[in-house]
């Protein structure tokens, strides 16, 4: 299957891997993201059409203004991936700073919704009727790391918008699906190989596994039937410290 496919934070990392993998396996892709450079970068690798929006995804009137350019450009809406994520300062919490965890809720959370809440008024509209969300979450969500609350707490909520979402599209045959990514190699866990801290206090070297594995695991989700879902699916790094993990 593919069709029209829109990634949000495309501009790096798993974001512009999967939209690179969705390229090559067939579909159209709209590269959403705040810095244009990067996501032009991201539709020059592009193996078919592609397009870079600008868009803040904790922004409603973005968010709407980017599903409308999807459909002005390609009439419908097959494939969202809601990618875009931010981390925050790994510290106690105590010592969290407010703007930091408000920021982060707004692009992690908020983000999911509002873009889910467009490609929802869009799959019912369009015709055929339908199409597939595939929420980007994480292991942290069960299995958090020391000095997380804010992230933790934005993909354990992931998850639970993930299976609302799926309940509430089932009439309208729009999948939602959830993958959890340990340990891929991009900007974000860059860190992870130099050394982080474990629940015991000591800092360990953890292994990563290439973005691209990753990626694949968004198209093979995405390539599915309609009648076929995946609720969840861990792709993570063989040997990180997750399974057995604090």
């Amino acid at each position: 299957m593919s069709g029209i496919a829109i990634v949000t934070g495309g501009g790096r990392g798993i974001g512009r891997a999967a939209a690179v993998a969705l390229g090559a396996a067939g579909w159209s892709v709209v590269v959403a993201g705040r810095t244009r450079s990067s996501l032009e970068s991201t539709v020059e690798e592009l193996n078919g059409d592609g397009l870079a929006a600008v868009a803040d995804v904790s922004n409603s009137t973005e968010v709407d203004d980017l599903f409308a350019t999807t459909v002005n450009r390609f009439g419908r809406v097959d494939l969202l991936f809601n990618n875009a994520g931010i981390a925050a300062p790994g510290v106690p919490v105590d010592e969290l700073e407010v703007d930091a965890w408000e920021r982060l809720i707004a692009v992690n959370l908020t983000g999911s919704f509002l873009c889910a809440r467009a490609a929802f008024r869009q799959m019912k509209a369009q015709d055929p009727a339908g199409g597939r969300i595939i929420n980007n979450g994480s292991i942290s969500a069960t299995t958090p790391r020391p000095f997380s609350a804010p992230y933790t707490a934005s993909k354990h909520a992931i998850t639970g918008l993930t299976k609302s979402l799926n309940l509430d599209g089932r009439e309208h045959g729009i999948a939602v699906g959830q993958i959890d990514i340990g340990n891929a190699a991009s900007e974000m866990v860059d860190q992870m190989a130099a050394g982080i801290v474990q629940a015991n206090g000591t800092t360990l070297s953890e292994p990563t596994m290439a973005v691209e594995h990753a990626a694949d695991a968004v198209v093979h989700m995405a390539g599915l039937p309609l009648d076929v879902n995946i609720l969840t699916m861990t792709v993570m790094a063989n040997g990180m410290p997750f399974v057995g993990r604090g």
